[in-house]
């Protein structure tokens, strides 16, 4: 099975998501959330760490990352290990592979013209926030 991972991420307010906007398909040009491949032999907290750095710059010193849930899609062969947490600080995000944004958590992240994921993204930040994962 493949494995991938999303990271949901709040500015330390609570008021911003970190969204990366796809430069390629599938759902190029659409919001996402940061995330990747989970290597052969790589812890999966090990594997959200270095994909959330390797994406944003975003250290495990500068968040505590939960699991929220798994996304399993059987037909596709496909897992998609859900994270999330909150900044501790403020930090200055960088992107080499997608532009970053900060957007308001108040955004309708079920848009499926803006945000990729056909509805996934406002599904997981309605769990995360049930959770207490940004709190």
């Amino acid at each position: 099975m493949k494995r991938y991972n999303v990271i949901l991420i709040a500015d330390p307010a609570r008021e911003h998501l970190l969204m990366c906007k796809r430069l390629h398909d599938p759902f190029r040009g659409k919001y996402n959330m940061v995330g990747g491949h989970v290597e052969a032999g790589e812890s999966e907290d090990d594997a959200a760490y270095r994909e959330l750095y390797e994406e944003s710059g975003i250290t495990r010193d500068d968040v505590t990352l939960t699991r929220v849930m798994d996304l399993v899609y059987h037909f596709e062969d496909l897992e998609i290990e859900v994270y999330a947490g909150r900044l501790h600080h403020p930090v200055e995000v960088r992107g080499d592979e997608n532009p970053l944004e900060w957007l308001s958590i108040d955004e309708n992240y079920f848009d499926f013209n803006r945000f990729a994921g056909n509805g996934n993204i406002g599904h997981i930040l309605i769990e995360t926030l049930l959770s207490g994962a940004l709190d």
